[in-house]
């Protein structure tokens, strides 16, 4: 992920990225109907949103039912550039989540993996040995009880 300034959305862009958040696979002539645009124009403004990297549009699957049983968001405390390991780890398969914190720890993962031999071995072959790394916490998640990606534009 790069650093760049936020791309200024209009209301009709916020407005198809919420039509869009409701429901991905909605047509671009439905979109358009509930936004007063065009089928053309909401495929237009769409290819744009997603080529300034504004949004994305994908299938989220659950875990569980595609054989990943086990979950967990680790915070690393680090010494050294925390950049640079954000970078690394943000290149390991089983990490789905990067983000450099404030407080406590200096980076907090979300890692997906089969099952605890999978999690153990993520954390002792793919986090601690990273360069760096002093120390990790992790947070095995017990139970999802929510999950949305549809906060909309606000």
């Amino acid at each position: 992920m790069t650093d760049q300034q936020p791309i200024v959305l209009d209301d009709i862009s916020k407005q198809i990225i919420e039509e869009l958040q409701a429901d991905g696979r909605r047509s671009y002539a439905s979109v358009g109907k509930a936004v007063g645009l065009s089928e053309a124009a909401v495929r237009n403004r769409v290819q744009r949103l997603s080529d300034a990297g504004v949004m994305q549009i994908v299938a989220v699957t659950d875990p569980l039912q595609v054989g990943f049983a086990r979950q967990a968001m680790i915070g690393i405390r680090c010494t050294g550039d925390t950049g640079e390991l954000a970078e690394a780890l943000a290149q390991v398969k089983e990490i789905d989540y990067v983000v450099l914190t404030a407080g406590s720890f200096d980076v907090v993962i979300e890692v997906v993996c089969e099952n605890d031999e999978h999690l153990l071995e993520v954390l002792n072959k793919k986090v601690r040995s990273q360069p760096g790394v002093t120390g990790t916490e992790t947070l095995v998640y017990l139970k999802l009880v929510k999950q949305q990606y549809n906060w909309g534009t606000r």
